[in-house]
């Protein structure tokens, strides 16, 4: 009957928008949740078979539920240097917990990217996920694969131990005297008599340098030890533009040829006083490269020394500084790189992924690099507790990436992204779906009343 048909569709009416109500209740509720996507119940008429030709049966509405997943939202500048937002495409991976992580262990997908380190250093967020990504190897390489999700890990920031950086490269800039006065001992000179003279001065044959230029380096357990290129200029009526020189160490540190010595030869320079490797041996055979090789403890001279314990060092001189002109001989720096032990003091991600320690000794190292989940179809992803969502055939499978690269979002580090609610649309939406609602109880009301109607006609 038409009557009962209507006021059946009236009741779809009441249903649909009560769901539709939930829906902007919701959304307003989480105006201020960190990358939330707002929902909306879009409306699809319900049509019957009309069994006889003239009458007309209601259907009434059904409400159909859309997610706009796949809305960028606002980014918004954040404080913390672990709150991260995805530019693009994308979402973060995470999981429940992040000890005894299993590979039955459900891994879920989410946006929110407001992570900070919890008592035992894992990132976590708002949520209580914990943030997944690809751990450093030891060769500093990451194994990244796109459709292994468990190939990813907790990212821990805190329990990394201490970090030690070996010096490898030396900057020197610094001036030799191109007039300078020459040696009263330069004739007697000999290679080995500078690193004597520093070892002990009553050496007999000991020679003092012109000049001298030390620099501390760090080895591979973090300790510090004093090198120094000791300088003598070549009588210039028969060796114009050249130096004596050697490297040498404190003895009781470097085991080598004579009282520390590494290294001993000549120093060219150009007549316009720029050095000039091609006519130097200092470092080996003419125009070799500026550096020098220390054997492991135990090793072959020159070497630490065997009560240290270290491992091999080769160090690279960067002398592209180093001049002679005619103005007193002075360091004006060396900058050796290389850090002694230190202790994490922060951490940083950049827009790579890269998640990097910060030492207070200056060293910056990667330990993990976030990965990027990427779907299909985003909007069919289905909603889980705690802002995040799990794969649906409607969103097809997932693509683990690299930030920034095959069509995935970039990381924003220090900030997060916004929840894309419109505040006066849903308050608009909130209007128009209460008077909905009371047009449809309305229909039910007179519905009832034709009945009431029909029901007196016998009376």
């Amino acid at each position: 009957m038409s009557i009962n048909s209507a006021m059946l569709a009236g009741v779809s009416g009441l249903v649909a928008n009560s769901s539709s109500m939930a829906a902007i209740s919701d959304n307003i509720a989480n105006l201020n949740t960190t990358a939330y996507k707002r929902s909306q119940v879009n409306f699809a008429n319900i049509v019957t078979a009309q069994a006889v030709v003239g009458r007309y049966s209601a259907g009434g509405v059904q409400g159909v539920t859309r997610q706009y997943v796949s809305t960028q939202g606002l980014i918004q500048s954040a404080t913390s240097s672990t709150d991260l937002a995805i530019s693009g495409d994308g979402f973060f991976v995470v999981t429940e917990k992040a000890m005894g992580l299993t590979d039955a262990d459900t891994r879920v997908f989410t946006r929110s990217g407001s992570f900070s380190p919890d008592a035992d250093g894992y990132l976590k967020n708002d949520a209580g996920f914990y943030l997944q990504g690809w751990p450093v190897q030891d060769d500093g390489t990451f194994d990244t694969d796109p459709s292994d999700l468990t190939r990813l890990e907790p990212i821990n920031v805190k329990n990394l131990g201490a970090a030690v950086k070996a010096t490898s490269n030396v900057v020197v800039n610094a001036n030799l005297n191109a007039q300078g006065t020459l040696s009263p001992d330069l004739a007697t000179y000999a290679a080995g008599d500078m690193a004597d003279y520093a070892d002990d001065p009553t050496t007999v044959g000991a020679v003092a340098p012109d000049f001298e230029i030390e620099m501390n380096v760090v080895d591979s357990q973090g300790g510090t030890h004093r090198l120094t290129i000791g300088l003598i200029r070549k009588d210039p009526t028969t060796n114009p533009n050249e130096w004596h020189a050697e490297i040498y160490g404190d003895p009781s540190e470097v085991s080598a040829t004579g009282s520390g010595m590494i290294a001993s030869g000549t120093l060219a320079f150009t007549g316009d006083g720029k050095l000039d490797l091609a006519n130097s041996d200092l470092f080996g055979a003419m125009g070799a490269e500026p550096t020098i090789t220390l054997d492991a403890s135990g090793g072959a001279a020159p070497k630490w020394d065997d009560t240290l314990g270290i491992e091999a060092q080769t160090i690279t001189f960067n002398l592209d500084e180093l001049t002679q002109y005619n103005s007193a001989s002075k360091v004006k720096s060396v900058n050796p790189d290389g850090a002694t032990v230190g202790t994490v003091v922060g951490v940083e991600v950049d827009e790579d992924g890269y998640v990097s320690a910060i030492f207070d000794n200056s060293e910056v190292r990667q330990i993990a690099k976030v990965a990027v989940a990427t779907f299909q179809n985003p909007d069919g992803l289905a909603a889980v507790s705690g802002n995040s969502y799990r794969a649906t055939i409607q969103s097809g499978e997932f693509t683990i990436k690299e930030p920034g690269t095959a069509g995935a979002g970039s990381i924003s580090p220090s900030t997060l992204e916004a929840s894309t609610v419109d505040l006066s649309s849903e308050f608009t939406g909130l209007i128009t779906t209460q008077k909905a609602y009371s047009a449809c109880s309305k229909i039910i009301t007179t519905a009832d009343q034709m009945l009431d109607e029909l029901i007196n006609i016998r009376r």
